[in-house]
């Protein structure tokens, strides 16, 4: 084969992979724009506790004792919630040296889902356990 015909080739070769990687693009794109609405009700249904939404949120590679001090819940709920989002594809499972860990696959605040810090969580579980210390408040009766 001449020089010529091959680098003629090689352009039509090149031109045609451009124009694949075009198209494969714009399909994301649509992909992606149809795909929001299922995935952000997806997240809520599957993250409903503030716990769970900062444990997935802290979910990327940390170990489960990590996740679970971010999160303020015992390692064993972490690794009970990371077998569920991986099931249900909205986080992926890594190898670690130790065994196995979840990588979230989306970030919460790109479909305008709010991560909660910590702080919130102890202050509500404070005044819960304050509320639930004092009883059930008796009225008085009248005679």
């Amino acid at each position: 084969m001449s020089g010529k015909v091959r680098k003629s080739l090689e352009k039509k070769y090149k031109n045609n992979r451009d124009r694949e990687i075009e198209i494969l693009e714009e399909i994301l794109r649509w992909i992606k724009v149809t795909s929001i609405p299922q995935v952000k009700k997806l997240l809520l249904d599957l993250l409903q506790s503030d716990e769970e939404k900062i444990a997935y949120h802290r979910s990327n590679g940390r170990s489960s004792r990590e996740v679970a001090r971010f999160a303020g819940v015992r390692h064993g709920a972490i690794a009970k919630w990371w077998k569920i989002w991986i099931r249900a594809g909205i986080a992926e499972s890594i190898s670690v040296r130790r065994g196995k860990r979840a990588k979230r696959i989306f970030s919460l605040e790109d479909f305008g889902i709010e991560v909660p810090s910590l702080k919130k969580i102890k202050h509500k579980k404070e005044k819960s356990e304050v509320s639930t210390q004092e009883g059930p408040k008796r009225g008085r009766r009248e005679s």
